[in-house]
């Protein structure tokens, strides 16, 4: 996959921005399960469609998602992510998880997290990665001092809680009590 240029990640932060947090910046308004018309993305933001494919195939996250519906009309949503203000179902079957999961955290967090628990704080859910590698750099995007947290998926889902994979496969859920979390050591 070839790296977005700069120009590209500005224009990728600003689609994120109003399909997880702002819509109406946009003039936008998302159905009940986060999609708008690609066309009125296109419009609102003053892109073309070669330049819209460009950024969702080349983002390394895969932030977005495309669909085309019945119609024959392509409709674009986050991938996840989205805010509370922002009323979305993402229609997301449950999913059985892995035996664990994992959390990037700066390590200032790291006394709150295990008092309280992973909490979704703005968000709709709390993101787990399914591996350390990408847990790391879901940490270092807010420091460079960062902790990985295992998350014991699998105790969690026999006791109950609800897991849901989005389509670039991260992992959701509600709420990550203490007692299903551990840091785990690393090499930064």
């Amino acid at each position: 996959m070839t790296a977005l240029t700069r120009d590209q990640v500005r224009v990728s932060r600003r689609i994120s921005m109003v399909l997880r947090h702002r819509p109406e910046s946009a003039g936008l308004t998302l159905d009940a399960n986060g999609w708008v018309p690609v066309t009125e993305l296109l419009t609102a933001l003053r892109l073309t469609r070669a330049e819209l494919d460009e950024i969702v195939e080349k983002n390394d996250k895969s932030r977005f998602a495309i669909a085309r519906r019945d119609d024959g009309a392509d409709w674009i949503r986050a991938s996840q992510g989205h805010s509370r203000r922002v009323g979305v179902d993402l229609d997301l079957p449950p999913a059985e998880p892995p035996a664990v999961l994992y959390h990037g955290t700066p390590r200032e967090n790291l006394g709150s997290i295990m008092r309280h628990g992973l909490r979704p704080r703005s968000r709709h859910h709390v993101h787990l990665s399914q591996d350390v590698p990408t847990a790391l750099v879901v940490g270092r995007r807010r420091s460079a001092d960062v902790v990985v947290l295992e998350v014991h998926a699998a105790a969690m889902a026999a006791a109950g809680h609800v897991f849901h994979r989005s389509d670039n496969g991260v992992w959701l859920t509600a709420v990550v009590a203490p007692a299903y979390l551990s840091p785990k050591p690393t090499n930064q």
